[in-house]
């Protein structure tokens, strides 16, 4: 198939899901009512709670909820066959991800801005919500941890990126003063920091820095990265969201749209065919797709992540409940979007020349049959980013862009990706250990200082803890499974606050039930092969969370049964 052809077809089914099916949910279901007061009004505190424009916030949402999940997810999964990657990403983006997105935002919206883990308490029970912030808290802690280490990497993997990646920090930081405090136009001025941000890609083109010109080993330079990452999202999480986290966001929002115009601009004038399998059930080495391709591809088509991020930063700045439906449904459409183009990349713009290491150039079925030789050679960091940077750059090459700038400008989107994933994590876990602390009486520690502090070193010892920076990666298997299983938690949380509405929950019990099924099984099977390589730590952390997931439907299900009535219409249309 031709890949400008995949690209319409993807594209304009997301337009029309937009207009369709999240108006609908916006206006049937959730019942958007612009008169509804948000958090971000009712405890605007100029810090976290921030009455925000529509656009930024869009901005600061999409970029958070991205990271590198709709690229490295997809650039994994296409080992199966470009087919069920296309389908899960469509089909999953539309009637799971943007349904789990929004309605964690709007639920979030009508209490007090608190977390999807926090407010289960009120929706269920109190014990749900301990479970559920228990769990969150694990996940975030893997989380910031492994971020810091790879963001570390990229640096040493993408060195160009290093001066505009640092160089952003202070333009977002400028610009967040003169909209917040000078009251000048965020449109004009954000497209002014976009051109200052690209003049450093330039810079950094040609001036990349290497820590390996101090002398310094290469794993004592990721340790120097990471500390100075650690000292970063520290600060970045403990400053008001509007100096940094909001205006750094929204320039990156301009990244994306900046790198998704260059690569349908690639698409057009290259069109590559797509030169993967449609399906391939059984690549060397690999898992079964079913259901792994469903865990593998997360934030490309649902991830539980985004739920953390709609409950617990973006609902504290949403300035109308009418901008949810544009915010949450909006940004996992374009996010399904990005896939898209990752998947079209790796799947056909590596078909255009692949590098080898001896140096001979692959065109065609032949590079990507190299690249995608076995499961081994395509779950590295290194191999997920660089089917998808050698792809896009071979695409956008046919724009006439250099390949030193176009390999800069891929390489400042990642890091920046990754870092907005960092510090936003960061800045969630506070919120989580705020919520744990106050739950449990000790409301010294839910202040920001202290439950940043926390945060950050709780991240810091599980990553040093075996003096290599690395060692949040012994935890990393379970961190797909459970990110999945967040996401059908946080559907089941939206289940039962429409269940108490006496509104129709099918729209979001089908794709809870789906989720639970995929992932649980997922689970099971990853628990037997820990028990089989007698990985005791695994075993015992993912039976935990395991155990605690089945104990939150448990206690739902008590829920449901205890509270309904005769007219209580739990599976019953909406009338």
């Amino acid at each position: 198939m031709n890949s400008l052809f995949l690209a319409i077809i993807m594209m304009g089914a997301y337009i029309v899901a937009y207009f369709t099916y999240g108006k609908f949910l916006g206006g049937k279901i959730f019942k958007l009512a612009a008169d509804n007061v948000c958090p971000s009004h009712e405890f605007e505190d100029a810090i976290d709670f921030v009455p925000t424009n529509k656009h930024i916030l869009f901005g600061h949402h999409f970029t958070s909820i991205a990271g590198l999940g709709p690229i490295v997810g997809p650039a994994v999964a296409v080992i199966w066959g470009w087919v069920p990657a296309v389908i899960w990403v469509l089909f999953g983006s539309i009637f799971i991800g943007a349904v789990h997105d929004f309605g964690a935002l709007v639920v979030s919206l009508r209490h007090q801005g608190r977390s999807i883990g926090d407010l289960a308490a009120d929706i269920i029970n109190h014990r749900i919500r301990t479970l559920f912030l228990l769990i969150i808290f694990l996940f975030l802690l893997i989380l910031i941890a492994v971020f810091a280490l790879v963001i570390a990497i990229l640096f040493t993997m993408y060195p160009q990126a290093v001066i505009p990646v640092w160089v952003e920090v202070p333009i977002a930081m400028w610009l967040g003063y003169m909209v917040y405090k000078k009251n000048s136009s965020h449109v004009t001025l954000s497209i002014i920091a976009v051109v200052l941000l690209y003049l450093f890609v330039i810079v950094g083109a040609y001036v990349p820095v290497d820590l390996k010109i101090l002398g310094l080993s290469d794993g004592n330079i990721l340790i120097v990265w990471m500390l100075i990452l650690f000292a970063y999202a520290y600060i970045a999480s403990t400053l008001p969201v509007q100096t940094l986290l909001q205006p750094r966001d929204y320039i990156n929002s301009h990244q994306l749209f900046i790198a998704l115009a260059l690569l349908i601009a690639g698409v057009l004038l290259s069109r590559p065919e797509i030169v993967a399998p449609a399906y391939d059930a059984s690549p060397a080495g690999a898992p079964p797709v079913w259901p792994f391709l469903f865990v593998i591809i997360a934030c490309g088509a649902v991830s539980g992540f985004h739920s953390l991020v709609s409950s617990g930063t973006s609902s504290k700045q949403c300035y109308s409940e009418k901008d949810a439906r544009f915010i949450g449904f909006g940004s996992m459409l374009l996010e399904g979007s990005l896939s898209t183009l990752v998947i079209i990349a790796v799947a056909g713009g590596i078909g255009l020349g692949l590098k080898t290491g001896t140096g001979e150039i692959l065109t065609g079925t032949a590079a990507f049959t190299h690249h995608y030789a076995s499961w081994a050679a395509v779950t590295g960091l290194g191999a997920k980013i660089g089917a998808f940077v050698t792809g896009s750059s071979n695409m956008i090459a046919s724009c006439g862009i250099s390949e030193n700038i176009t390999m800069t400008i891929m390489g400042v989107f990642i890091v920046s990706f990754a870092a907005t994933t960092l510090d936003t994590a960061t800045r969630l876990q506070r919120y989580i250990i705020g919520e744990l602390a106050v739950a449990n009486h000790l409301p010294f520690l839910a202040k920001r200082h202290p439950a940043t502090l926390i945060a950050v070193l709780s991240a810091f010892f599980l990553a040093f803890y075996n003096g290599s920076g690395k060692g949040a990666l012994i935890l990393w298997p379970l961190f797909g499974t459970v990110n999945q299983l967040l996401a059908s938690m946080a559907l089941l949380v939206i289940t039962i606050y429409l269940s108490k509405q006496r509104i129709s929950i099918k729209f979001t019990v089908v794709p809870m039930s789906f989720m639970v099924i995929m992932t649980g099984w997922a689970m099971v099977l990853n628990l037997r092969t820990y028990i089989t390589d007698q990985n005791w730590l695994l075993a015992g952390i993912g039976t935990m969370v395991f155990i605690l997931e089945i104990w939150m439907i448990i206690e739902a299900g008590l829920y449901v049964s205890n509270n309904r009535t005769q007219a209580h219409p739990i599976l019953q249309p909406e009338q």
